[in-house]
């Protein structure tokens, strides 16, 4: 990794920024926005675009939420409402696009490498080469591992522990595609819907997780 800030860095902090100006507009118990506190959150994204620049890939479009994202901005120091979240949920498990020629599972040591990866979306990256998943920098993966991320729980032995069904492969695909499907404004990146990995390698992360054969497994 590059240790410095890059300009994707810092418009990512910016989200961060406007996701806090959210939460105190909203305020800890998440009430509905009126029309004061509407017209400050519009005002500071206005503020975040105007203090940030477009720089390469790492684009002011980055600051443009969708509406799970706006509805999560206003729970940032809360989880939502258990209403809410089923309907974010909902919602995004509805949006989820499975491969059209019903193949979910390709290489799992291509998948591997995309776990470790975590380069792909900085200015600085070349945005001609696919981007990573960067899956250790939250879970376990194999216990050979040294260092690994702990916001996410242990992935070790995860299909051998539930089962290489094509119900659970499926489960994964979706869970990869967009983890808002079933964790609702969960940290964990929404690697297809936000167009960060491709059907293939979606397909290879699978196969990290699910194939009997892979490290994750033994």
């Amino acid at each position: 990794m590059i240790p410095r800030i890059s300009s994707g860095a810092r418009i990512a902090g910016a989200t961060v920024l406007v996701a806090a100006a959210a939460a105190i507009l909203y305020g800890c118990a998440g009430a509905p926005a009126n029309d004061d506190s509407a017209s400050l959150e519009a005002r500071t994204i206005a503020m975040m675009k105007e203090s940030f620049k477009a720089h390469g890939q790492a684009g002011l479009d980055r600051l443009d939420q969708d509406d799970t994202q706006r509805v999560c901005s206003r729970y940032s120091t809360t989880p939502p409402p258990a209403a809410v979240a089923k309907k974010i949920e909902a919602e995004n498990l509805a949006k989820v696009r499975y491969p059209a020629d019903g193949k979910l599972m390709g290489d799992w040591k291509k998948g591997e490498k995309i776990a470790q990866q975590g380069r792909g979306m900085q200015f600085s990256d070349d945005p001609s080469k696919p981007a990573g998943a960067n899956c250790y920098a939250c879970h376990q993966l194999a216990p050979q591992e040294l260092s690994y991320g702990t916001m996410g729980p242990s992935l070790y032995k995860f299909g051998k522990t539930r089962g290489y069904t094509e119900e659970n492969r499926r489960y994964v695909w979706a869970k990869v595609y967009d983890a808002e499907a079933f964790s609702a404004c969960t940290n964990m990146p929404r690697f297809g819907e936000r167009h960060i990995l491709t059907d293939e390698q979606i397909r290879d992360v699978v196969a990290l997780l699910m194939d009997p054969n892979s490290p994750v497994n033994h």
